[in-house]
């Protein structure tokens, strides 16, 4: 179980802090089961779900952990979909931002901007499937990293540009 004021990522929310643990007070909650009441670092609201969720949360990674991801970013290969075709590449850009696997998620980035470059370098329309993968997985990878490393968004992106500086913008 976590503790108040854990940071945890949560789902589809993303990184959020847990601010109470506790009854729900809400209309036609359980008042047996606990809930924890979770903010969303990404937006403004909050989130009430029971502490023994089937939604996946779990620990934000630690500093060291995020630390030596970004160093290893420029030796990470990236994921491309199995398969051609648009419905292998939802189901594989799908299944690795539903991971919530920051290292898969970088993985991703790197193959979409990859495919994007090309595109651009062609002439060719950039697909919405690949720009709308690509945003999630930018906001879930850049998200935890910013709460592992203490940084706002801005920050880490320079932070990572710093360090390997081919890194997809």
């Amino acid at each position: 179980m976590f503790s108040i004021g854990d940071l945890v990522v949560y789902g589809g929310e993303g990184v959020c802090r847990v601010d109470s643990i506790g009854p729900a007070e809400i209309p036609g909650a359980d008042k047996a089961k606990l809930y924890y009441r979770l903010s969303p670092m990404g937006r403004t609201g909050q989130v009430i779900t029971p502490v023994d969720t089937r939604v996946l949360i779990r620990g934000v990674m630690n500093e060291a952990d995020a630390r030596t991801l970004v160093s290893h970013l420029a030796d990470l290969e990236p994921e491309e979909p199995p398969m051609p075709g648009m419905r292998a590449a939802k189901e594989h850009y799908h299944a690795v931002v539903m991971s919530y696997d920051c290292e898969r998620m970088a993985r991703l980035i790197k193959a979409v901007c990859r495919k994007r470059h090309w595109a651009i370098s062609h002439g060719k329309k950039v697909s919405q499937l690949d720009e709308r993968y690509l945003k999630r997985a930018e906001d879930q990878f850049y998200g935890e990293l910013s709460a592992a490393l203490m940084m706002d968004r801005k920050e880490l992106e320079a932070y990572i540009i710093n360090i390997y500086p081919d890194w997809p913008e």
